[in-house]
């Protein structure tokens, strides 16, 4: 395993003028602060295919589930170019580790959704994605994907991060001996996290762990994974978060005072109303922990999902 969690990104993203223009569309959170996390994989479809800087924009046309790559002046088609330097570039890719990929926004071949695709009337409809883009997520569905627009979002940004943490974790798992028991443990750390996604999952990840002597492990293994990266793809609600919160307060009912609980439950109400960040009560919580030696809240990925450095749950 790397040290770091290996992210992919836009080149263009990390400040280098590799765009058709000869710019850059640098975004100073992902470099900057989010680069102090992570190891960047940077990939320009465009140049890396051969195209120079500068060079003659480039739209999407015709079918927008199979769209063709072709410049805007021009008229060249690019699309076997780029597909076919994507099929060796993902083999590539496949052995960087990566646990996320963060792509531009509106880019013919590296947007994620709503890129413009132009009929046979040159009319744009934003229906399409990049074709680097669509092949990445076609070949890893798996890995955490995002566009840097999206992530000016704060609950996407929290949730997008959170899943590569996750992935990170998974992956380090698998690095090691596997067997049910350690599946076991490993359910058990990740339980409020995913509660605060998906009850549903949750408890279809424990019937498939609690019956996973029943199958092959490999099978069990990959099951396992599918589920957990789904259920964490699905947005955390305060809804969900005040029933996890309230659960974590079940465990201190023999140990906090009447004013330590009064406190904690006034701080949940607090964020139920939307008058406190997420991150308040989850401090309190994290304070109570240590001070009453809650080994079982501890070990919950759910309280300390990613580095609190970088402030994510400040915002939701």
């Amino acid at each position: 395993m790397s040290e770091t969690i290996r992210l992919g990104i836009s080149q263009c993203l990390l400040g280098d003028p590799v765009r058709y223009d000869g710019g850059h569309k640098l975004d100073h959170f992902l470099r900057d602060t989010l680069g102090r996390y992570v190891t960047f994989v940077p990939v320009c479809p465009e140049v890396e295919c051969g195209l120079p800087v500068p060079r003659e924009s480039m739209r999407l046309v015709g079918d927008p589930a199979s769209p063709r790559l072709v410049t805007t002046r021009s008229g060249i088609d690019h699309t076997e170019r780029m597909q076919n330097w994507a099929r060796g570039r993902l083999d590539q890719l496949a052995h960087e580790d990566l646990c996320g990929f963060v792509f531009k926004k509106n880019s013919p071949s590296s947007g994620m959704l709503r890129v413009k695709v132009y009929n046979a009337a040159g009319v744009p409809a934003s229906s399409g994605s990049g074709l680097f883009a669509q092949a990445f997520m076609a070949r890893f569905p798996r890995i955490p994907v995002e566009e840097e627009g999206r992530l000016h979002d704060p609950k996407l940004r929290e949730n997008f991060i959170q899943r590569m943490f996750a992935l990170r974790r998974w992956r380090i798992h698998l690095d090691e001996s596997r067997h049910i028991g350690r599946l076991v443990t490993f359910h058990t750390t990740e339980k409020l996290l995913l509660l605060s996604h998906s009850p549903a999952h949750y408890r279809r990840m424990g019937k498939l762990v609690a019956e996973g002597k029943q199958q092959p492990l490999q099978q069990l293994y990959d099951a396992y994974e599918q589920i957990f990266m789904e259920a964490l793809s699905l947005k955390a609600t305060a809804a969900k978060h005040v029933n996890v919160l309230q659960h974590i307060l079940g465990y201190f009912k023999k140990t906090l005072s009447a004013d330590e609980k009064q406190e904690m439950l006034a701080l949940i109400d607090a964020y139920r109303a939307g008058h406190v960040p997420l991150i308040v009560p989850v401090t309190l919580i994290n304070h109570y922990v240590r001070k009453y030696d809650q080994a079982y809240l501890a070990q919950q990925t759910y309280l300390n999902p990613h580095p609190v450095a970088l402030q994510l749950r400040n915002h939701v």
